[in-house]
């Protein structure tokens, strides 16, 4: 079950950190903030919701490293969190950003991604 929790728990942090990352550029392009929004203001509130992806990152990889009874290897806790990082990311740019479309190297990326998967949890 703890690598369920792991996994869940990385979902959650990278939601906040696409957010922390590039929910910027959509306020921008809401006009929530503008372009003359000065940068100190625009990197606090990332760091705001970076916060909140610390809070369940951390966590995540405590408690799913094999070193303190999870269930994965730094590496695998890796490599799963980068593809959930693309994933998230994938999912956020076609919902939030209309402009952004995915093409056929998107899709081959991704098909090498779920490899690395597959061979970080190879024997």
């Amino acid at each position: 079950m703890s690598a369920w929790i792991t996994i869940v728990l990385l979902i959650i942090s990278n939601i906040f950190m696409t957010l922390a990352w590039y929910g910027h550029l959509k306020l921008q392009e809401m006009k929530v903030i503008t372009s003359n929004t000065p940068l100190y203001i625009v990197i606090f509130i990332s760091w705001g919701i970076a916060l909140l992806e610390y809070l369940f990152m951390i966590p995540a990889n405590r408690m799913g490293y094999h070193g303190n009874g999870g269930h994965f290897s730094l590496m695998q806790l890796k490599v799963i969190q980068e593809a959930i990082t693309l994933t998230i990311f994938t999912v956020f740019t076609i919902f939030f950003f209309k402009n952004e479309t995915l093409h056929w190297n998107h899709f081959a990326a991704f098909v090498c991604l779920i490899l690395a998967v597959y061979f970080v949890f190879m024997d």
